[in-house]
């Protein structure tokens, strides 16, 4: 593209002040160099001949000359012989505040909630997707509607009642991008409804409920946890409109939440008309007990359930669900089309193709004792290691939480790691009511059993270098 031509005397927006004592070449220079500068004269328009300028302004010709060839000694301008003078140089760039320091990237990461994204299942889900491109209607690419495709719907409720027990039909199915979106969803339509509070687990992720929460101006509960979940009394008390659960894994302490406890939430609901929102998030990892089976199924009336395939395909794919009571479904169907006129649909085939095929079935059978072997290898260097640290939440899921002895302080632990290289998170951000039992939370699926081992090492070197040593395990 062509730069604009600034060849017409007033662009150049040049006043000469003949009284003052700078000399007429020097303000001329000036001002060209300021509009330069400003980006206001564009790098390659041309500047009117000398000839004409010199006549426009008033001044003689060599006035004129002397401030161009000064410009052109600077680099401001270029001319060649028989043609126009041109601006060669662009707008002055501001300098750059200097950059804050970085942290140094871990050497080892131990986040939590990540799978092993090595292990995406590329050719199954290529496979998946050519026979979407290939037989999809046409009309499967046209605007959707706020639920979703009805090839997903079906193909999730089949197997979310084959494999979670739960009492999901199609058309109360709505495709989501994860479970941040299903609770903003259900948030947003609760509060529209009158809505005043929300109750969740005490410790319990804070990176979805809470935001959204401010967000409406709807206060938060917390409800704590013990070693199976949330006390059924605590949330009699709470006054809540919706609670949010993870009952088959609490996050992050990895308990169940049992059956009467789940019998009575249901009740509590039924009889305040709330709503439990089911965070189903990393149910299909089981390795030392059998899969518990989804709260909804007891209660369809009044449960919205959420899960994702953050946790077994990737978070990248943003692809979720909500199975939801049929008192909220068609208005959460219109705030998800609000939101983003609804979820890809190619994505949305590609999975109800993947899940049809059995191909998620084999994908999660492959990688269950992948990700079992890894808890074990973080399991027996804790022991051999730290074996004052004691592991809880270990029988499914994707990272453990390892309580500390008496003497250690989490905060100092994960800073102590992270001078060593080693990003760990304690328990304690996690908590509504402070202070509580001192703890880490150790994500493994991602890590080999080699970084495995190395990062518990190194761990465990940042935690011999604090004044106060753990006692070893009784």
């Amino acid at each position: 593209m062509s730069a604009v031509n600034s060849s017409l005397v007033h662009d150049l927006l040049i006043e000469l002040d003949r009284a003052g004592a700078v000399p007429l070449h020097r303000q001329i220079e000036t001002a060209l160099r300021a509009g330069i500068r400003a980006g206001r004269l564009r790098q390659g328009a041309s500047l009117p001949s000398s000839r004409r300028l010199a006549t426009e302004l008033g001044v003689s010709r060599g006035v004129v000359v002397e401030a161009y060839d000064q410009l052109i000694a600077e680099g401001y301008l270029a001319s060649t012989p028989g043609s126009y003078t041109r601006v060669a140089a662009g707008p002055e760039e501001p300098s750059p505040a200097p950059a804050p320091p970085q942290p140094a990237a871990p050497r080892i990461d131990f986040g939590y909630g990540r799978t092993d994204p090595a292990r995406f299942p590329r050719a199954a889900w290529l496979r998946s997707l050519r026979r979407v491109l290939t037989e999809a209607p046409h009309d499967r690419l046209n605007y959707l509607d706020g639920y979703g495709l009805p090839e997903l719907r079906t193909a999730l409720a089949d197997y979310l009642n084959r494999a979670r027990g739960t009492s999901a039909h199609p058309s109360r199915v709505l495709i989501t991008s994860g479970f941040g979106q299903a609770a903003a969803l259900i948030t947003s339509v609760l509060a529209q409804r009158g809505a005043r509070r929300i109750a969740v687990e005490d410790p319990s992720a804070d990176d979805d409920i809470r935001p959204l929460a401010r967000l409406h101006g709807l206060e938060v509960v917390g409800l704590p946890v013990t070693g199976e979940g949330i006390d059924p009394a605590a949330l009699e008390r709470s006054d809540a409109d919706l609670v949010v659960l993870t009952p088959s894994h609490q996050w992050p302490l990895g308990g169940v939440l049992p059956a009467r406890a789940r019998t009575a939430v249901v009740r509590w609901a039924r009889k305040r008309g709330a709503v439990i929102l089911e965070d189903d998030y990393d149910v299909e990892y089981r390795y030392d007990r059998a899969p518990i089976g989804a709260i909804q199924g007891l209660a369809p009336d009044a449960v919205a359930y959420a899960g994702s395939v953050s946790k077994t395909l990737a978070p990248g794919l943003r692809l979720g669900w909500l199975v939801l009571p049929p008192h909220l479904a068609d208005a959460v169907a219109d705030a998800k089309l609000l939101a983003d006129r609804g979820s890809p649909a190619i994505d949305q085939l590609a999975f109800a193709d993947f899940l049809l095929r059995g191909e998620f079935d084999r994908h999660l059978r492959r990688m269950r004792p992948v990700y079992r072997h890894r808890r074990d290898v973080l399991l027996a260097r804790l022991a051999e290691h730290l074996p004052g640290f004691e592991p809880a939440g270990i029988a499914a899921g994707l990272h453990v939480v390892a309580w500390l002895p008496d003497g250690l302080r989490e905060q100092e632990v994960v800073a102590a790691a992270a001078e060593h290289g080693v990003h760990v998170a304690g328990v304690e951000p996690y908590r509504l009511a402070r202070p509580g039992r001192q703890g880490l939370i150790l994500g493994y699926s991602h890590l080999s059993e080699n970084r495995i081992a190395e990062g518990v090492a190194a761990l465990a070197a940042a935690v011999s270098t604090l004044g106060a040593r753990p006692r070893p395990a009784a």
